[in-house]
């Protein structure tokens, strides 16, 4: 938020540097990023002086120019060349010299240099208004007063204003400093404690009085809970102009455009004190009568940026004696209600709207204006009626118009400051040490906290209107401490702490499997919880009763609860891809959320993404792409790591996978991993394959065993390998060959390895081949060629018996 320097010193009469403001600015916790020099004119019209044309001849070498001789209140006058059409001897005109810079209507410099034109030299050049950035004409040249003393500073001629503007990170909860006048407030407390005592001097409205009442516009408020304070004024006689150049300096420094005198208004007095207004053209409230309402959902209004949009059957709405809505109250005017060059009445809206409706209704819609921003953190209802006083009379002084009507004020049930008990020990308690008891009053004093009763344990306090965010004691403390100031708090050079032992058992396995991962090449990523909606459409698994919605949704990309880690980590998968990042090993533990019936539920997942080359490219290895079984590997390797045995597989039923396998445990589920359909990668835009797998993170570690580590001597004896070559029905997987090779030989087999699969045109329909390596070692002696023998066929009869194999 920007506030400027030259605006707070209309409240506090203070002569501290900007910088010096910041640094306190920042103490009482509107903490100061940065402070930028504004000036009212770009360039503040440095070089740019009053000048006397002491003569003007027409240029020997070109008929449109013309050479003069001009008085800049140096010793020797200059010649400049001229093109402007009004130029002639005896005017007072603002010269530009030789190194200033001047900048265009879109911010762009130009240096003015010595130079020849047309073979006479010029020393300067003569302005015309919109060279100087003071307005837009270009018809000629700017005549000043003829009173002028050459060699004036433009500066001081046209008053160019210099600001330091801030440039403060507001926190959500200080509402009250969202206005010139809130941090003035503030600043004064500030200045109070560092022994000053500036008086806080507020915008006077004692000259408001109604000038004649011919224009009654009724306000009729339907739901009050949504519009607790709604008040209202009619003005005619309204003339539409520029507003006063003060008014457009105030704004512009704070990065507004100034548009006309009646938007203007209305701005600089939300910026002023906090309170958005907004102004309605009076002939275009049909009936005379405006109705605070809701409407039906789906109903058609154009705001105005033009955009049509569908109503919320939650939207406060502005409407006319006829229902025609002309409003989107607290965010945005009507494209049809709103003040044109053709205005000549207005009514005047000041309001205080329900914040949790008005920040629903600005996300539902998108829509972030100066007005929501301020109704949806709440504002003070007790200046509602004191800013639309301060507007009228600004509207009277600069628009020409007349009070056509009292204020129109609904405000049935008054909004009761809060009650709160501040005890001395719990402040002291919290702030961690004892500050004197009247200091601790003058800071409430100063920010007008009003003290009801004093004991001697604590005091009774009203907290003001406009502080929405103090509601509580420890906010009181708080009050009190960033006041008082966190650097005169003392510390201890002594730290005292305690080593914590964590025996968690989940905590220990995730380290764990997080550091197998790493040390494979995987890269941890952390995903938001919240998802787009439609997501859940993407699989037949998930269902859109279960989403876990938000109450006030940041945006429709953060609507729902995720039920599934794939698709948010889909889009990490194609953030990194379009950033030439294509070779990804990715892992996550996280959380998938359900509501079933009435009750929500959660589950912790391991998720694997593998997409791209296995690893980086290396001129010593030729580089592969991540396949199914390199994935499975990973997979087994967890599995190993946590000493889970007797796992089975089966084809996976998940339709996010076009094919995968699933793990289980006692008929359990611990995990399905596979690749990724094409219909859902293609949804992300992701072209090329990614490989999936979903661990059940709470049944992993259910099912976990601590592994011991047996550390024995390294054999004396050599290991013999040898080699079948297997015919086998196609259904039978390597594991059954695996298992059942060591249920037949227990101490001899110490390996058993797959090194080629064959399925082709040479074998019979329904048959593969296994060529399977097998390492035979005893511990204590060389084994015989006898030994190997019978261990091998022993090995074949059980594959033939059990597996119906035969050798090929």
């Amino acid at each position: 938020m920007k506030i400027s320097y030259n605006w707070l010193k209309q409240f506090l009469q203070i002569n501290w540097s900007a910088e010096k403001v910041g640094e306190l600015l920042t103490d009482l916790g509107l903490e100061v990023e940065g402070i930028e020099v504004k000036e009212s004119v770009k360039g503040g019209l440095k070089g740019v002086v009053v000048g006397e044309v002491l003569t003007c001849e027409k240029h020997p070498n070109a008929d449109r120019l013309k050479l003069t001789t001009v008085n800049i209140g140096e010793k020797n006058p200059v010649q400049i060349v001229c093109g402007a059409p009004n130029v002639a001897a005896g005017q007072k005109v603002p010269v530009a010299t030789v190194g200033t810079v001047l900048y265009n209507e879109n911010g762009e410099s130009f240096t003015i240099k010595k130079g020849k034109i047309r073979g006479e030299e010029s020393h300067g050049m003569i302005c015309a208004e919109d060279e100087l950035g003071l307005g837009s004409s270009h018809d000629g040249i700017l005549v000043l007063d003829e009173k002028l003393k050459a060699g004036t500073p433009a500066s001081e001629v046209f008053n160019v204003e210099t600001d330091a503007v801030f440039e403060i990170g507001l926190t959500p909860n200080r509402a009250d400093a969202m206005s010139h006048y809130g941090v003035a407030r503030d600043l004064r407390a500030g200045l109070i404690q560092n022994g000053l005592s500036p008086e806080l001097i507020s915008p006077s409205v004692s000259d408001f009085h109604v000038d004649e009442r011919t224009l009654r516009i009724d306000v009729e408020v339907s739901k009050r809970e949504l519009a607790p304070r709604y008040c209202g004024i009619s003005i005619t006689d309204v003339e539409i102009k520029d507003s006063p150049k003060w008014i457009q300096n105030r704004l512009k420094a704070i990065g507004i455009t100034p548009k006309n005198n009646v938007v203007d208004i209305t701005n600089y007095v939300m910026h002023e004190l906090g309170q958005p207004l907004h102004a309605f053209d009076a002939q275009k409230i049909k009936g005379n009568k405006v109705v605070v309402k809701t409407l039906p959902k789906g109903t058609k209004f154009t705001t105005l940026d033009e955009v049509e949009r569908e109503l919320h059957k939650d939207d406060i709405m502005i409407c006319d004696g006829e229902s025609n809505p002309l409003c989107i109250a607290g965010v945005f005017g009507g494209i049809n209600s709103g003040v044109t060059e053709n205005t000549t009445s207005i009514f005047l809206e000041s309001a205080y709207f329900n914040p949790v409706s008005i920040r629903k209704t600005a996300k539902r819609h998108a829509i972030n204006t100066d007005a929501s921003f301020r109704f949806e953190r709440g504002i003070d209802v007790d200046f509602t009626d004191y800013a639309l006083k301060r507007a009228a009379l600004l509207l009277e002084e600069y628009a020409g118009g007349k009070i056509a009507s009292d204020i129109m004020d609904f405000y049935p049930e008054k909004i009761e400051d809060f009650q709160v008990f501040l005890s001395y020990e719990n402040a002291f308690r919290l702030i961690g040490q004892e500050i004197d008891k009247e200091t601790i009053k003058n800071i409430l004093a100063s920010l007008e906290i009003k003290i009801n009763s004093e004991t001697e344990g604590g005091l009774g306090l009203t907290i003001p209107s406009y502080r929405v965010d103090v509601q509580r004691e420890a906010d009181i403390i708080e009050e009190v401490l960033r006041v008082y100031g966190y650097n005169n708090i003392r510390f201890s050079r002594k730290l005292n702490t305690s080593i914590s032992f964590d025996s968690n058992k989940e905590v220990k396995i995730e380290n764990t499997i997080a550091n197998l991962l790493s040390d494979l090449g995987f890269h941890e990523m952390m995903n938001n919880s919240l998802t787009k909606e439609e997501y859940v459409d993407f699989s037949e698994d998930l269902q859109k009763d279960q989403n876990v919605e938000m109450l006030n949704p940041l945006s429709a990309d953060l609507k729902v609860m995720r039920q599934s880690l794939l698709f948010s980590g889909l889009e990490s998968v194609l953030h990194n891809i379009n950033r030439k990042n294509n070779s990804l090993k990715l892992y996550e533990f996280g959380k998938t959320y359900h509501k079933i019936n009435s009750s929500y539920k959660e589950q912790k997942h391991l998720t694997l993404f593998v997409s791209g080359a296995r690893n980086s490219d290396s001129w010593l290895i030729s580089n592969k792409d991540a396949d199914f079984f390199y994935l499975k590997k990973i997979v087994a390797t967890i599995l190993e790591k946590l000493g889970i045995q007797n796992v089975n597989t089966s084809p996976t039923q998940s339709d996010v996978l076009s094919e995968g396998i699933t793990f289980s445990v006692k008929e359990e589920k611990l995990l399905d991993m596979g690749l990724v359909s094409n219909k859902i990668a293609k949804q992300f835009g992701v072209k090329q394959d990614v490989l999936f797998a979903d661990i059940c993170w709470n049944k992993l570690v259910e099912f976990a065993t601590k592994k011991q580590i047996k550390v024995t001597s390294l054999p004396k004896y050599p290991p013999v390998k040898r080699d079948l070559a297997l015919l086998l029905d196609d259904k039978i997987t390597f594991k059954e060959v695996h298992d059942l090779a060591f249920q037949s030989e227990r101490k001899l087999l110490k390996e058993i390895d797959l090194f080629d699969v064959y399925q082709g045109n040479n074998l019979p329909k329904g048959k593969k081949s296994y060529a399977v390596s097998f390492v035979l070692q005893d511990e204590n002696k060389t084994l015989t060629d006898k030994q190997i023998d019978k261990v091998m066929q022993k090995l074949q009869q059980t594959f033939e018996k059990k597996l119906a194999a035969t050798l090929r």
